[in-house]
């Protein structure tokens, strides 16, 4: 069939089918959709053309109900993915201040540790070392690198704490 024919068999179907498929359509979706499905179906209909028998308002509804099928599988697959991104926490930014006097906090935190506790928590923390690599470096066994390590993560944790639960001294103005 060269493209002229199959545009007028197409424009056949339209002309003879349309309006059957829209009631058949809107019967079973939101009036703002039926148009769109409509629109789907002919356009199997004519990739298919071929295959569209001679009593094609059958076939022609099968292939709409295939299309709201589609369609309700993929809005199905959307609102569960909303509901999904709904249920995500939300990601909190802290205001800029927050975070720099934490990092100020932090940075007297550290200096207030010994200079051993600072090197047991800086081999795990910054260079990622294993506990048993880590006592290999200071020439220690695990168990004893283990200790020290709690120790120290204890005392840095107790001195963050003192230092948040510090009121700010007000300021004096001249």
């Amino acid at each position: 069939m060269d493209d002229g024919d199959a545009a007028d068999r197409l424009t056949r179907l339209w002309v003879a089918n349309h309006e059957d498929v829209a009631r058949f359509v809107a019967r079973r979706l939101d009036a703002a959709l039926v148009d769109d499905v409509v629109s789907e179906t002919f356009l199997v209909a004519w990739r298919r053309l071929d295959d569209v028998p001679e009593d094609a308002r059958p076939w022609l509804f099968g292939v709409a109900r295939n299309v709201i099928a589609t369609r309700s599988r993929s809005e199905g697959r959307w609102r569960a993915l909303r509901l999904r991104i709904a249920r995500q926490p939300v990601e909190v930014t802290r205001p800029e201040d927050e975070a720099a006097i934490d990092r100020i906090e932090l940075e007297q935190a550290w200096l207030r540790l010994t200079a051993g506790e600072r090197e047991v928590i800086a081999l795990v923390a910054w260079d990622g070392l294993t506990t048993e690599q880590a006592a290999r470096v200071l020439g220690l066994r695990a168990s004893t690198f283990s200790v020290r390590l709690t120790r120290a993560r204890r005392h840095l944790v107790e001195v963050l704490d003192a230092l948040a639960t510090r009121q700010p001294t007000p300021s004096r103005r001249p």
